[in-house]
């Protein structure tokens, strides 16, 4: 048979085409083979989940303590203030951080007057007067002995508070630490600042010089206005004592009644106008002269805006005491450390 141009041969048609259609025919039963076979799984490795030391819930943050934490550091973060590291020792019922440690901190009061059922948290307020490098008597505290006084505290673990803390305390506004104590110091005399300050310095502790302003006269024994500006803005709160350190409780033979309201008012009134003008702030807790008050002077120091005022009756408070006749543990020169723990006392049992 003759070929013609243009035209395919069927044979060579089907000599020509038959290896393409065995080769589809091939890879076509392949590939239903292989989808027919078990397929080998290639094993992929999970991402694994970043790793946090920290967990967020509404009231409390759950730390893992890491190496480099610290109280304060934790606090900081957290609390928005590194003083704050009590209320994580306190909640967790630990002394110290470990690392690995969990520790949960707390983002609110959660005991604000100090109540359990076994009974309530009490702050002692320490009362001073006088300081003296080698004298001691029953206002005098000599320096070797407030400075192991101090450290006492430091040692076991209680937390000296400012008098502010200790209103907010009072008030149910806000939680102390449960081993809470307050410094305090009377009159003005020269030894708060070169014995009492340095000391308190060294250890970090805030105080309340509660200052009866007619002392103030800079001599060799008693304080200038310059030194107590000073100590007031380095952590030593001023307050009022008084004008003259009069008695408030009782009326004078000498004087009517009239003359003896008079006499309150003034000794109140001109006292915290002169703190205020020389500090520039305002004055809101009172030291009773000899420690006497009445329901008189209350009523008053109310009406003035006071939040509070201290007695010198031995004792600790409570949140529900009464904050105008506040309890205070003087501090005689003839204590022992034994004495001096003896008005430590943070803590009122039901039993």
């Amino acid at each position: 048979m003759k070929s013609h141009p243009g035209n395919h041969s069927p044979d060579l048609f089907f000599f020509s085409e038959r290896p393409i259609w065995v080769l589809l025919t091939s890879l076509i039963c392949l590939t239903l083979v292989s989808c027919a076979m078990p397929q080998k799984k290639t094993l992929v490795p999970a991402p694994k989940p970043p790793i946090s030391n920290t967990r967020v819930f509404d009231d409390f943050v759950a730390v893992i303590v890491q190496p480099r934490d610290t109280l304060a550091s934790l606090a900081r973060t957290y609390l928005h203030d590194p003083s704050k590291g009590w209320l994580i020792t306190d909640f967790n019922e630990i002394a110290t951080l470990q690392p690995g440690q969990v520790v949960l901190i707390p983002l609110r009061p959660y005991n604000r007057g100090g109540l359990s059922l076994r009974g309530y948290q009490t702050v002692p307020v320490l009362c001073y007067h006088k300081f003296s490098k080698v004298v001691s008597d029953k206002m005098t505290v000599r320096e070797e002995d407030f400075q192991k006084q101090m450290q006492f505290l430091h040692d076991h673990g209680y937390h000296v508070i400012s008098l502010g803390q200790l209103s907010d305390f009072l008030r149910f506004k806000d939680q102390i630490p449960k081993k809470a104590v307050v410094i305090t110091i009377d009159d003005g005399w020269r030894s708060t600042y070169d014995i009492a300050y340095p000391i308190l310095k060294q250890y970090h502790y805030p105080a309340t010089l509660f200052v009866y302003t007619n002392l103030i006269t800079g001599s060799s024994k008693t304080l200038s206005w310059d030194l107590v500006k000073l100590m007031d803005a380095n952590g030593i709160d001023m307050q009022c004592h008084t004008k003259t350190h009069r008695s408030l409780h009782w009326k004078r033979e000498s004087e009517s009644f009239r003359q003896y309201f008079d006499a309150v008012q003034t000794e109140l009134g001109e006292s915290t106008a002169i703190l205020k003008k020389k500090l520039h702030k305002d004055i809101h807790y009172l030291a009773y002269p000899y420690g006497d008050t009445t329901h008189l002077v209350i009523e008053v120091l109310k009406k003035k805006g006071f939040r509070g005022a201290f007695t010198v009756k031995r004792g600790t408070n409570p949140f529900f005491g009464n904050r105008y006749r506040l309890y205070r543990s003087m501090v005689y020169g003839s204590y022992t450390l034994e004495n001096f723990e003896h008005n430590l006392k943070v803590f009122a049992s039901f039993k």
